[in-house]
């Protein structure tokens, strides 16, 4: 059913979607395991995006789709974190221009569940906001998530803006989503990009403890 999941998003079913994803849950399957399958369908609706198939208001309502599933998984997998021996801060959002959040949903709860406070800015988050966010919270880690291309040109004016800010030495910053790669990083002025949650999770915890 896992797998069936993936097309029934892909395909904009969204009852369908939500009811199975439901079902997989009060089952008992993992929380992170279904919001992979919903990455996965992330990755074929970007593609559909891109090839003029889907448009944006397909964009969006696969977004609601998703927020749906994500809030059912999210209260499976809720944690407090520990303020007294909590293993960093990390702020983490989804570039402007781009409104897909399970990817970064599912590095964020993995955060969450290893001890991080982790600071979620949601979708579309301008330069700005991250800025502030680091004023604000002064984390360890950025994390930028990005699922189309066109990310890439928000990652890197982020990036720009947080440096006229004086605080890009103050960070380290992960890029993540189904375009990215080590390339990418670098192009965008990125320390590292992270292939899969579990890998941003092991950069976070490198990075904190050295700081």
């Amino acid at each position: 059913m896992l797998d069936e999941l993936v097309n029934l998003i892909a395909d904009l079913k969204e009852k369908e979607a939500v009811e199975a994803a439901k079902k997989l849950l009060d089952d008992g399957a993992d929380p992170i395991r279904v919001l992979e399958r919903c990455r996965m369908a992330t990755e074929i609706v970007g593609k559909r995006f891109e090839e003029d198939i889907y448009f944006i208001p397909d964009m969006l309502f696969s977004g609601e789709i998703l927020e749906q599933i994500s809030q059912l998984a999210k209260a499976k997998i809720h944690r407090d974190v520990d303020d007294e021996s909590y293993a960093g801060k990390v702020v983490i959002g989804t570039v402007e221009g781009d409104l897909h959040d399970i990817g970064k949903n599912i590095v964020a709860f993995l955060l969450e569940a290893n001890n991080f406070k982790t600071y979620d800015l949601g979708v579309d988050v301008s330069a700005q906001k991250f800025v502030d966010a680091i004023r604000e919270v002064q984390p360890d880690v950025v994390g930028m998530s990005g699922l189309l291309t066109i990310a890439f040109g928000a990652m890197s004016n982020t990036i720009s803006v947080i440096k006229q800010a004086g605080l890009r030495d103050k960070v380290r910053i992960m890029i993540g989503g189904a375009p990215t790669n080590e390339d990418v990083a670098r192009r965008v002025g990125a320390d590292a990009y992270a292939k899969d949650a579990q890998q941003g999770v092991e950069l976070a915890r490198q990075w904190s403890a050295v700081k």
